[in-house]
C-alpha cells in the first residue's frame, strides 16, 4: 500500500498517475478525496487529527505528504507543526516510509544556485515555518527513528495547475488575448518545475530504496530563462504576440493593502528580485529521466487551454 496524504492537489494528481507502475494498492486521503485511477482506495481524514492521520497511514509501506494548507501565515504557523507531527508519529507507529513534498522557502534568499546542500536561512515568516517543520523531520531521520526524504520543487507551471501564479498572471491572460503580467523584473532568470515531471519523479524517488534519508531537488530544466525569454516562449506557444507588463514591487505592495491573497505573497517577492536558480543535477545524475524542456512544457500548457 502506498498512501498520499493531501490527495486533491496538482502534485498529488500527477503522482497518482505514476504510482500504478510501482503498486496496485493506492490510498488517496483528504477531506474529500477523488479517484485518479479506477482502483484507488479513498479515505476521508483530517490531518490535524492525530488518530485520523494514524488510521490513514496504517498498512502503508510508503506515505507521501503533499498536503496544502491555506496560504495564510497565521494558519501555517498553527497547522503545519501539527500536521507534520501527526504524520511523523503515524509513520513511526506503522513503520511507514515518508516522502515530504516541499518547496525552497527554507533556503531564503540564495545568490547563486540552490542545491540540496543549501543551508536553511529563511527570510520570510512562511520560510521560517517550513524550516522548523523540516528540521523536526530531518532530526527524526538523523536519530534513526524514521526513513524519510524531502523532495523539493521550484515554482510550478504545467497544465491544470491552478495554484501557479503563472496560470493567473500569464497563461490565463495569453489564452484570452490579454496583456500578461510578470513580477518585478523580466531581465532576471527564474526556474520553474513542470508539474507532471514533479509527480513522476516523486513516485520514482518514493520507490527507490537508496533515495531515502536525504533531500532531492526534482528535475527542472537547467536552461533557465529570463522573464522576457519565458514570456516570448509562452506567447509563441499560445500563438499570440508577447504582450506583457512588469509589475514593480511597489505596485504589488499597494495591491496587497486591499487584497488579502496578494498581501500574503508580498514577503516572497525577494524570489523575484534576484536570479532564482534551482539546481536539480543531483537527481539528473542519479536517474535516467526524460526531463521536459520549457519549450515542450509551455506547448503542453497552451494545448491544455484548447
Amino acid at each position: 500500500m502506498q498512501t498520499i496524504l493531501g490527495a486533491n492537489g496538482v502534485i498529488a494528481n500527477n503522482l497518482s498517475k505514476h504510482l500504478p507502475r510501482y503498486t496496485n494498492e493506492i490510498r488517496l486521503v483528504s477531506r474529500n478525496p477523488k479517484k485518479i485511477n479506477d482502483t484507488d482506495q479513498l479515505m476521508k481524514a483530517d490531518l490535524l487529527d492525530a488518530q485520523q492521520t494514524a488510521d490513514a497511514i496504517k498498512g502503508s509501506k510508503v506515505v507521501y505528504l503533499t498536503a496544502g494548507i491555506p496560504y495564510r501565515t497565521a494558519i501555517w504557523r498553527t497547522q503545519w507543526p501539527i500536521v507534520m507531527q501527526n504524520v511523523i508519529d503515524g509513520c513511526k507507529r506503522h513503520n511507514a516510509r515518508l516522502v515530504f513534498f516541499s518547496n525552497v522557502y527554507p533556503y531564503g534568499l540564495v545568490k547563486g544556485k540552490m542545491t540540496e546542500e543549501t543551508p536553511f536561512n529563511p527570510c520570510s515568516k512562511k520560510g521560517e515555518i517550513r524550516a522548523t517543520i523540516e528540521t523536526s523531520l530531518l532530526n527524526e531521520v538523523k536519530n534513526g527513528n524514521l526513513q524519510a526524504q524531502i523532495v523539493r520543487a521550484a515554482d510550478f507551471y504545467g497544465p491544470h495547475t491552478p495554484l501557479s501564479y503563472l496560470k493567473v498572471m500569464v497563461f490565463d491572460n495569453l489564452a484570452k488575448g490579454k496583456k500578461a503580467q510578470w513580477f518585478i523584473s523580466d531581465q532576471l532568470k527564474h526556474s520553474f518545475t513542470y508539474t507532471p515531471d514533479a509527480g513522476k519523479a516523486t513516485a520514482l524517488l518514493g520507490n527507490t530504496d537508496h533515495a531515502y534519508n536525504q533531500v532531492w531537488h526534482l528535475p527542472t530544466d537547467q536552461n533557465t530563462l529570463t522573464g522576457k525569454e519565458f514570456m516570448d516562449m509562452a506567447a509563441k506557444a499560445f500563438g499570440v504576440a508577447p504582450n506583457y507588463m512588469v509589475l514593480k514591487k511597489w505596485m504589488v505592495q499597494m495591491a496587497g493593502l486591499f487584497i488579502g491573497d496578494i498581501k500574503e505573497m508580498t514577503e516572497m517577492l525577494y524570489q523575484n528580485e534576484h536570479d532564482y536558480l534551482f539546481d536539480s543535477s543531483k537527481f539528473e545524475k542519479a536517474f535516467d529521466f526524460k526531463l521536459t524542456t520549457y519549450q515542450e512544457g509551455l506547448a503542453e500548457v497552451a494545448q491544455s487551454y484548447r
